[in-house]
């Protein structure tokens, strides 16, 4: 193997995968990338065993061929280099040869045989869309995703498909985000389910671009795969059923106040500087287009704060994480928020003032 290329389009492609190359690893072969140069393209994948990223660029290789080089030795040697440099890769007896004007780097490798690739996956499924839209669903709702919970399919995030429909959703228990949008579905009936683990999550979020450019998404029973532009991403799923999430969404009721979301997010973050730090609560009181806000901690320091709100329901007190809350307003971009109230111990629904497409459930607390 042997190819020249600019600094730039080498570093690029590294900097797109290094995400996956963990930097304790049990098997050495998992700290390298697999590097393939053919007659026409420079292929770079890195893998964990449950995420793979694959990265392109077009380049003619003055000799095609494959190896394994250490990911973070390699790329740390890139950032060093002169910027717009040439730089030159090949393979002499088992060892990468890296040079660079006067530089010259002698790099180990490991026989491209033992990396293992996901390849000849049986997808069922394909979804097209644009690349900022999934971006937008995944960043309205990954956050309420568990961590490390013994119920590990809680730990990932749903992907619910429903003819021409894509839902995300995700819970830990305490608190739900759902978020839906329109996508091209192969076949347009498709109705399936997976569920994404968070380092996959975290990973595409980190990829997709705020672009129209098309994310094509393709779904096997055990693996979901992402093809965007030159990158091409592939996780595990998480084997294992998500709770029906529909039935903890609280149907409409009498209890249901308008806000002005920036205020309201506004007078919350004021509110918690003076919250239990183990408990965050904050305490939420309803009354006569008034929304009262209130936080303690066992200093006996207290936090009161009022907000104008449309609300004729009958008075309400209830107490809720204030972490929750804030996340969810923050993931928001309306200038008004609803709040719907079952009664006084149950969840809290918050939507968009200006329509359904995203909904929050956040269980209450006892204060």
């Amino acid at each position: 193997m042997k190819f020249e290329t600019k600094r730039e389009q080498l570093l690029k492609l590294l900097q797109q995968v290094i995400g996956v190359v963990e930097r304790r690893q049990t098997l050495p072969i998992l700290s390298n990338v697999l590097a393939v140069a053919g007659d026409q393209e420079l292929t770079v994948t890195a893998t964990d065993l449950e995420v793979e990223l694959s990265a392109r660029v077009q380049m003619a290789a003055d000799e095609p061929g494959e190896t394994t080089l250490p990911a973070r030795k390699l790329l740390d040697i890139l950032r060093a280099l002169p910027e717009n440099a040439m730089v030159s890769l090949a393979l002499e007896n088992e060892k990468a040869l890296l040079r660079c004007g006067s530089s010259r780097f002698s790099l180990a490798t490991l026989p491209a045989a033992d990396f293992q690739t996901l390849e000849d996956l049986p997808f069922e499924g394909t979804l097209r869309l644009p690349q900022a839209r999934l971006r937008k669903l995944i960043e309205r709702t990954h956050f309420a995703m568990a961590q490390q919970d013994v119920r590990y399919y809680l730990n990932g995030l749903l992907l619910d498909i429903n003819g021409g429909k894509l839902r995300a959703v995700a819970t830990d228990g305490h608190r739900l985000a759902t978020c839906e949008v329109a996508a091209e579905t192969e076949p347009p009936d498709a109705v399936q389910q997976v569920i994404v683990p968070r380092k996959g999550v975290q990973e595409l979020l980190r990829l997709l671009a705020d672009t129209e450019e098309a994310a094509i998404l393709r779904i096997s029973p055990n693996h979901v795969q992402a093809v965007l532009d030159n990158i091409r991403f592939t996780s595990k799923l998480i084997d294992g059923k998500f709770p029906d999430y529909r039935r903890v969404i609280p149907a409409s009721s009498e209890h249901m106040a308008i806000a002005d979301r920036l205020a309201l997010r506004g007078g919350l973050v004021r509110a918690a500087i003076l919250s239990n730090d183990q408990y965050r609560g904050v305490r939420l009181q309803l009354e006569n287009q008034n929304l009262h806000l209130q936080a303690h901690n066992p200093e006996q320091e207290e936090a009161e704060e009022d907000l104008e709100v449309q609300y004729g329901g009958p008075p309400l007190e209830i107490g809720f994480n204030v972490t929750y809350l804030l996340d969810a307003l923050g993931v928001m971009s309306s200038e008004g928020v609803r709040l719907f109230f079952t009664d006084a111990s149950s969840s809290c629904l918050l939507q968009e003032a200006e329509g359904e497409a995203c909904q929050y459930v956040i269980m209450p607390m006892r204060l």
